[in-house]
């Protein structure tokens, strides 16, 4: 499935600012002259600033290597480079969590499902709303600082206006959005710093490339990977220089035959392979490696098109930060026919095995229901780690015309979730669900270039299977990476996505789709919290402090995905509110 995340395959969601006079015929000499004599019409402008942000907000490289030990910020999307989701904040234990409190909530104005991780710098929030619509807020008391609105240009991107988020540093925030740009904001007034010429950052057909993914900065550059794998596009990682928006290197995420698996492709197949990136890439600058997940190849059901193993399909990937060039891959599911995508965040830790060596671990769970933990260094598999939902004996069927049932269907296993690993437990804690769908698949025609395409290219169906026979809920797991064993698992009623937070007094943070945001003991998986928002808890949630307080802050905006699945039809899909939780204070 397309890195777009959340919605159907059949939903289309096009972004169109080309305005009327790009009909006009040209030459018409009276047109001209009667728009001349037209008074200007005033322009709503892309940002609004209610007040210029005076903070700290200019984070450098060093800050950025050093947010392990920020005690403050929440800086990177992951809250570090390796994506750990894990804080050092311990004002919020075991033994207060259950009198924390609403301290205040931010409504976006953009009621649609909200995936974003919102990134804390200096008591400022920075948040991206769908629709790309970038927002900065105080982070204690939720009063806006400013708004940006863009005018979004056309993409064929399948599934959905989410975004999952922004990266900010050197005084920018940073922001991929759904038609193919990337923009830069001055971060204290949102205004527009640069934006990305996609003529020189987006291969041709351009229209088929859009972005989800929160970026990533390191090292001056901004890194960012597409969507549109239902599309014949050839999927990618780029990294961009930060001061200007252009194009440092690009690492395509299928091989070519001069490549390291250039012969798991047939013919020309891997020119239009799809295999796009749904999530932020992990960094390990000791090694100087860019580490992330890939989704699955295009078509998704019909593989006679691209005999092979299809890499980097489906696969970790590790390249060189430095030029982009491949250091390894680990593929999950060569020559994938079920659309089981590669879709959350690589997150990388160092263990202990049980002979006491330290292993340099990257692991990550995705819609197969395993979570693949790999030494970052070689890619070498460890573990394959016990599924963490139903996987139906007969799962790998090749699909054909003839419909079969299987767990776990589109929506996975993990969706586009984040885990968190805790270094304390040595515990990787993921979400997954339970949800069956039926698959088919027929002939697809290979794809002729230039010659017009009619929707997404897929080559088959997957269809949600009655609740009633099929039963539907989620999980919360705590796996340990030494054994790949479940120690501890939550059922939800629900299908769990969002994503999930621990800290460093033990607790762990979690949304579900019912409306519980909750806690739980990370070493034994009791639940000591929680509190209903009346609508789908589907966010990454994050800790912070400000002027000493802890807060913890998480999305409430409803659930893509959750049609049919909440029987109360009386209650909103979506909403736009963030919750900020604190102690009370004295």
């Amino acid at each position: 499935m397309t890195a777009g995340l959340s919605g159907g395959k059949n939903m289309k969601w096009r972004f169109l600012a080309v305005a009327f006079a790009a009909l006009c015929v040209p030459g018409s000499a009276l047109l001209a002259q009667e728009r001349a004599a037209e008074p200007a019409k005033p322009v709503r402008p892309v940002t609004i600033t209610s007040q210029k942000i005076t903070a700290n907000v200019a984070s450098s490289d060093q800050a950025l290597l050093n947010a392990d030990k920020d005690m403050d910020n929440w800086l990177l999307y992951g809250r570090t480079y390796d994506n750990q989701r894990f804080s050092p904040l311990t004002a919020i234990d075991k033994g207060n969590v259950n009198k924390l409190s609403l301290v205040t909530m931010i409504h976006t104005g953009i009621v649609n499902s909200f995936e974003a991780t919102p990134i804390v710098v200096d008591g400022i929030m920075y948040v991206a709303a769908p629709f790309d619509r970038v927002q900065a807020y105080d982070a204690a008391t939720g009063a806006l600082k400013w708004s940006y609105t863009p005018v979004l240009g056309y993409t064929d991107n399948c599934c959905g206006p989410q975004t999952r988020g922004v990266a900010v540093a050197y005084g920018k925030v940073f922001v991929a959005q759904l038609d193919g740009h990337v923009v830069a904001l001055d971060a204290t007034t949102g205004e527009v710093a640069w934006k990305s010429v996609i003529a020189d950052t987006i291969p041709a057909p351009t229209h088929y490339y859009a972005f989800t993914m929160a970026p990533q900065v390191y090292d001056g550059m901004v890194i960012v990977g597409n969507s549109g794998a239902e599309y014949p596009t050839r999927g990618f990682v780029e990294a961009l220089d930060a001061r200007t928006g252009k194009l440092v290197w690009r690492f395509h995420t299928t091989a070519a035959p001069n490549q390291p698996g250039g012969d798991t492709w047939s013919d020309d197949s891997w020119k239009y392979g799809g295999s796009s990136v749904w999530n932020t890439p992990a960094v390990d600058p000791r090694n100087g490696l860019i580490l992330f997940a890939t989704g699955n190849p295009n078509p998704d059901y019909w593989g006679e098109n691209r005999k092979g193993d299809n890499a980097y399909t489906d696969s970790i990937v590790a390249i060189h930060a430095k030029d982009g060039t491949i250091a390894w891959w680990n593929q999950q599911v060569p020559h994938d026919l079920w659309d089981y995508d590669c879709p959350s965040p690589v997150v990388l830790f160092d263990y202990k095995d049980e002979k006491g060596n330290v292993i340099p671990a990257a692991a990550e769970a995705g819609k197969l229901g395993n979570v693949f933990i790999v030494n970052r260094l070689t890619g070498k598999l460890i573990h394959k780690s016990e599924p963490f939902v139903k996987q139906d004996k007969e799962m790998f069927v090749i699909p054909s015309d003839k419909p079969f049932s299987r767990y776990p269907g589109i929506n996975g296993g993990n969706l586009w979730s984040p885990a968190s690993y805790s270094p304390l437990t040595q515990h990787f804690y993921t979400m997954g669900v339970n949800q069956a769908f039926a698959v088919t698949a027929f002939p697809f025609p290979k794809y002729v270039p230039g010659k017009p395409t009619v929707g997404q290219q897929v080559g088959g169906t997957q269809k949600a299977l009655n609740s009633a026979e099929f039963p539907v809920d989620g999980t919360l797991s705590a796996i340990d990476v030494a054994t790949g064993k479940i120690s501890w698992q939550y059922k939800a009623s629900l299908p769990m996505y969002g994503g999930v937070l621990t800290t460093a007094s033990n607790l762990l943070f979690a949304g579900e789709m019912n409306g519980d945001f909750d806690a739980f003991d990370a070493e034994t998986g009791q639940k000591l919290w929680k509190q209903n928002l009346g609508i789908g808890v589907c966010t990454p949630p994050v800790t912070y402090r400000v002027k000493g307080v802890q807060y913890v802050a998480v999305g409430a905006a409803g659930c893509a995905r959750s049609n049919g699945l909440i029987k109360d039809t009386s209650k909103a899909q979506f909403s736009d509110v963030i919750a900020i939780y604190a102690l009370p204070q004295d």
